[in-house]
């Protein structure tokens, strides 16, 4: 994506909001707390009482005649590509959250017509930003570690009967369309973000745990090549008893080993590297629950200043059909 060459006037950026669910409730905090940032209006197919003083609306149309400039779309993953498309057209800038769509297809429709309207897609991918993840991508970048002989991402999470229940999006198919992409789609960005795209995938599925609640997969794992050099595993699972366990990402190379890990990837647990110490980066490491806050400020640097977007769609799009290829390759055990 190219850099803004038309930079907005001065003025607060205005932001609409549709989907207000859980993270669309987290999107309206993230706005207000931004000075150059307001909240003009949220939209939802239910009837939501008082959310808030924002204006809300229940048609998508209605909301689209308001004035602003920033679509925020935290709807189930399946409507991302419908409501992207929508406001493109609309002439409005769009922020998605992951995944962008559920089909690569459906990004490369999102990615045409925003290059079409001269508009920019910004793509929430919130692990990019948490310091421990900043710290191994330059490690990266220094070839610090060396060959990458192996890199191994365990996400084993919970979602029970708390998550799915009856009447809701999560779950099904054609909103959900399985856990890579609802909770696990940030994870593989950073496996491609630090250390280049992957082959040879092989992978093996299962449904232990949420036959009554789902459709699809909660746990599984792919092993893989990534084409820059070294190998590659991947293990998730959302049928972790009671609360997720962990997210962490261990990295075995030439010149050592780091591990970064806790629930969300939030900390270094390990670092034996020659003269690098990543103990205080570990200590340093914010919520990465709170990292939206870094995408709002690079809305506002793009938008005002003509800034590069932080992350590149076509980025987000790799994400997609790197699932997709996963999927593709999957055995039942």
């Amino acid at each position: 994506m190219t850099a803004n060459l038309n930079p907005m006037p001065a003025g607060k950026i205005r932001f609409a909001i549709i989907g207000c669910g859980h993270i669309g409730l987290r999107h309206m905090d993230f706005i207000r707390a931004n000075p150059d940032c307001e909240l003009l209006a949220i939209c939802d197919s239910r009837p939501i009482k008082e959310l808030s003083p924002i204006p809300f609306f229940q048609d998508e149309d209605e909301l689209l005649a308001q004035d602003f400039d920033v679509l925020v779309i935290a709807t189930p993953n399946g409507l991302h590509e419908r409501h992207a498309l929508l406001a493109l057209r609309n002439d409005r800038h769009v922020l998605i959250e992951k995944p962008m769509a559920l089909t690569s297809t459906g990004c490369n429709n999102i990615i045409r017509e925003a290059k079409a309207r001269g508009k920019q897609i910004f793509c929430v991918m919130q692990n990019r930003y948490s310091a421990p993840s900043v710290w191994l991508k330059s490690l990266m970048e220094k070839k610090a570690l060396g060959r990458i002989f192996l890199v191994t991402l365990n996400c084993f999470w919970n979602r029970d009967v708390r998550y799915y229940h009856k009447g809701s999006w999560k779950g099904t198919p054609d909103l959900d369309g399985g856990i890579l992409f609802t909770q696990f789609s940030h994870f593989i960005d950073s496996l491609l973000w630090l250390f280049g795209d992957i082959a040879d995938i092989e992978a093996k599925f299962a449904n232990f745990s949420h036959g009554d609640s789902t459709s699809f997969e909660d746990t599984g794992t792919a092993i893989f090549n990534f084409t820059q050099g070294g190998m590659g595993a991947f293990n998730f699972t959302t049928s972790v008893r009671g609360q997720n366990l962990e997210s962490s990402l261990t990295v075995i190379g030439e010149k050592g080993t780091v591990r970064i890990g806790g629930q969300y990837m939030e900390k270094v647990e390990v670092c034996m590297l020659e003269g690098i110490d990543g103990g205080s980066i570990g200590a340093a490491a914010t919520d990465p629950r709170v990292n939206h806050a870094f995408i709002y400020d690079n809305i506002v640097s793009v938008l005002k200043k003509g800034a590069l977007p932080d992350i590149d769609p076509l980025e987000a799009g790799k994400v997609v059909e790197t699932i997709e290829k996963i999927y593709s390759r999957k055995k039942p055990i």
